[in-house]
């Protein structure tokens, strides 16, 4: 799925003005490693995005569901940008607003209250579960991208074959779904959202049902892949090494209604590696501080 999107709350809604009262979400910025400044491009092998360019921002936004005493705020205040290049890890408790927020961001929804824009500019998204059609063959799945944005069918089959390539799937566009293991249908869905020629990639826990191995085989693959596409990525997790592996930033969301509480810039000069030292120690500063949250909200 591809789309530019600029969203805004409805009118009647007062600029900045909370959809629920309470009390504003405090952001703090922790750098174990990179203070302040501008992002830096810290994931898997990539470069320094361009300075100043914001591929998706998001301004006071704020997301209810329902009305009366039974509606539900799912975000509160949400202020959040993302430079073009960036990858941008989000992790926070169950039911705290993360498939939310990336709902927004593709256009799917609209806020309550707020601004939502990605400049313009395409946008892809993939999901936990591959979501192949199983009648067609790999390449058939992700041809079907490229036919829905009208490209001519030469230039189709051309350009599939290049993307399996990329996804490290070259000898296998022939099968169906069913012959492939998990992690090889994540990669088809790669390549299905690539070939939407997106420039902001958005990816809701699309490892989540996969085994370790594997996961960790398709974290350098998407690494590769970002830092050679120039991509923009939201990737949401419960992982929290994941999230550190991956990202250039973490940012944590708080329980519902859920604010940004906390970024956390990951140094482009780390090992990246799972089990790493400095993986470890980022990720147990991090998980001790969703703890805390969690503590605080009597989970």
């Amino acid at each position: 799925m591809s789309i530019t999107n600029r969203q805004v709350a409805p009118r009647g809604t007062a600029p900045g003005a909370s959809a629920f009262p309470g009390p504003p979400g405090g952001r703090q910025e922790t750098a174990l490693g990179a203070p302040g400044g501008g992002p830096e491009r810290g994931g898997l092998g990539g470069s320094s995005p361009r300075a100043g360019t914001d591929a998706v921002r998001l301004a006071g936004v704020s997301k209810r569901y329902g009305t009366g005493a039974r509606a539900v705020l799912a975000l509160d205040q949400v202020s959040l940008t993302v430079a073009q290049g960036e990858f941008v890890c989000l992790i926070g408790a169950s039911g705290c607003g993360k498939s939310t927020l990336l709902s927004l961001v593709a256009g799917l929804d609209a806020p309550t209250v707020g601004e939502v824009s990605v400049g313009g500019r395409r946008v892809a998204m993939m999901f936990q579960e591959a979501a192949l059609l199983p009648w067609l063959t790999a390449a058939s799945n992700v041809e079907l991208a490229l036919r829905a944005r009208g490209v001519p069918k030469a230039e189709r089959r051309h350009r599939t074959g290049e993307l399996l390539r990329m996804v490290r799937l070259e000898g296998f566009g022939g099968k169906r779904p069913h012959e492939l293991s998990g992690g090889m249908r994540q990669r088809v869905a790669l390549a299905r959202a690539l070939a939407q020629d997106a420039d902001v990639l958005l990816m809701d826990e699309p490892f989540g049902a996969l085994d370790a191995m594997t996961r960790d085989l398709l974290h350098e693959e998407l690494g590769r892949i970002c830092a050679e596409q120039n991509l923009t990525v939201l990737f949401v997790t419960h992982n929290v090494r994941e999230a550190v592996r991956l990202g250039d930033r973490v940012v944590v969301l708080s329980s519902r209604p859920g604010r940004v509480i906390e970024e956390y810039r990951v140094p482009g000069d780390w090992s990246r590696g799972i089990d790493s030292a400095q993986t470890a120690r980022l990720a147990g500063a991090i998980t001790e501080r969703l703890r805390e949250e969690m503590r605080r909200h009597g989970h």
